[in-house]
């Protein structure tokens, strides 16, 4: 199983391109894997037969561990393989069956039920810490309640492990006591025969296990303003065509708008934090994720790493390229990772304003609403006029653990000043 990104360590087989004795080439794609990342193809680091598939569609398998065996070019076929070699084989076989075992099961020698893979708001459990649940008789209500530092909220070890001994202690928080003792049990649905019933693909699960998640960590709070885009739009509709002819790139809004938001993440850095226990992380590094719908109808942020070292022409190619492969479901699981802060655009689908939800372990988002004609009072030095404006509402959730109404309305409205004070003489 390769490193398929920083922080994923593991990888479930979704399934085999290729047989047992089909002929592989190198570099040809062999299984595709799922992660709590992306979907992707595995390619073959050898060419040669597919002699043995270790690992079965389904599997979860660590990274680094075997999920099946090529017989290369290099290999001799017609001699009989001695028996030391066969033994040697065998122990190989065994031990990634062991390893298989222990990565798709939980413990056999504890005390609770099994908890599952994923729960019913689909979040994810690592094995080991489905083991560790078993062990030390973890309900999976009180799992549900346990908060995760790890990708995306994921519980890791350590958190289990502090969750065991306040419990052990007495001094659970009472917060988490509370959700324990009432956690939420499904409302009865009601279906009749006329009804269709649809199971959720693994990325909805994901999705909706990310944002159940991200509201119970973040009290959120959305701040509003209005900013007059009038000067952008003209500029936009006057170099578009240059910008194709040029760059090969489709001039949109979006590069523009995050032009601006970095420059308000350079004023106010607080902005570009993370939140771990008691300790706040003030990120180096400004990694601007932008939500994409799917053709499924899913939802997927890649992320703009370091986008405050680009212009705008670097933000336009990096726009349209990650949007692109995100549609075509050909990202890197490093481009799913690593925001500080993130940007959805509501208004593509012709909404004026949203309250998004925070993708943790960010502290904020910012939806754009469509850019809409209306009228307006303009201040001029011969007095007030009223004239056609292209007017656009950017709306600012953030997390109140630690950003505060002053912060969080200033920002956006920094954000706001920044477009309406655009050059509309700038050239690309």
């Amino acid at each position: 199983m390769p490193k398929m990104g920083e922080s994923v360590m593991e990888g479930t087989v979704l399934s085999w391109l290729k047989n047992v004795g089909d002929k592989i080439e190198e570099d040809e794609s062999i299984l595709e894997v799922a992660t709590d990342k992306v979907d992707t193809e595995i390619p073959s680091t050898h060419a040669g037969i597919l002699k043995e598939i270790l690992a079965k569609e389904g599997d979860v398998v660590q990274v680094g561990k075997p999920v099946c065996f090529i017989e290369t070019d290099g290999e001799a076929k017609p001699t009989a393989p001695s028996p030391q070699a066969n033994g040697a084989t065998a122990q190989v076989v065994k031990q990634a069956e062991q390893i298989l075992e222990s990565a798709m099961t939980t413990a056999s020698n504890g005390h609770g039920a099994a908890v599952a893979r994923t729960d019913t708001a689909g979040r994810f459990y690592s094995p080991l810490v489905r083991s560790i649940a078993k062990q030390e008789n973890i309900s999976g209500a009180e799992l549900a309640a346990v908060p995760g530092s790890g990708a995306d909220g994921r519980v890791t070890k350590n958190d289990i492990l502090a969750f065991v001994d306040r419990k052990k202690s007495g001094t659970l928080a009472a917060p988490v006591a509370q959700v324990m003792k009432a956690a939420p049990q499904p409302v009865a649905v009601s279906i009749s025969g006329a009804d269709e019933i649809i199971e959720m693909d693994r990325m909805r699960k994901m999705i909706a296990e990310r944002m159940v998640q991200s509201k119970h960590t973040s009290p959120h709070v959305t701040s509003f303003v209005e900013a007059d885009m009038t000067v952008i739009v003209k500029w936009r509709n006057k170099m578009k065509q240059a910008y194709q002819d040029q760059h090969g790139q489709a001039l949109t809004f979006t590069p523009i708008i995050i032009e601006a938001i970095v420059k308000a993440i350079r004023d106010y850095p607080m902005i570009n934090v993370q939140v771990d226990g008691d300790r706040i992380i003030k990120k180096a590094s400004v990694n601007i994720g932008m939500a994409v719908a799917l053709p499924t109808g899913n939802l997927i942020v890649p992320v703009i790493h370091n986008a405050d070292q680009l212009n705008l022409v670097g933000l336009t190619i990096k726009v349209n390229d990650l949007a692109k492969r995100a549609r075509e479901n050909k990202l890197k699981p490093d481009e799913l990772q690593g925001g500080t802060y993130t940007v959805s655009n509501v208004g593509s689908f012709g909404n004026v304003m949203g309250t998004p939800i925070i993708v943790q372990p960010q502290v904020g988002i910012l939806a754009l609403g469509a850019i809409q004609k209306k009228p307006a009072v303009i201040e001029t030095p011969e007095g007030d006029l009223i004239g056609i404006r292209h007017k656009m509402f950017l709306s600012h959730s953030y997390d109140h653990r630690v950003v505060d109404g002053a912060l969080g309305g200033m920002f956006v409205r920094r954000v706001a000043d920044y477009l309406e004070q655009f050059d509309g003489s700038r050239g690309m």
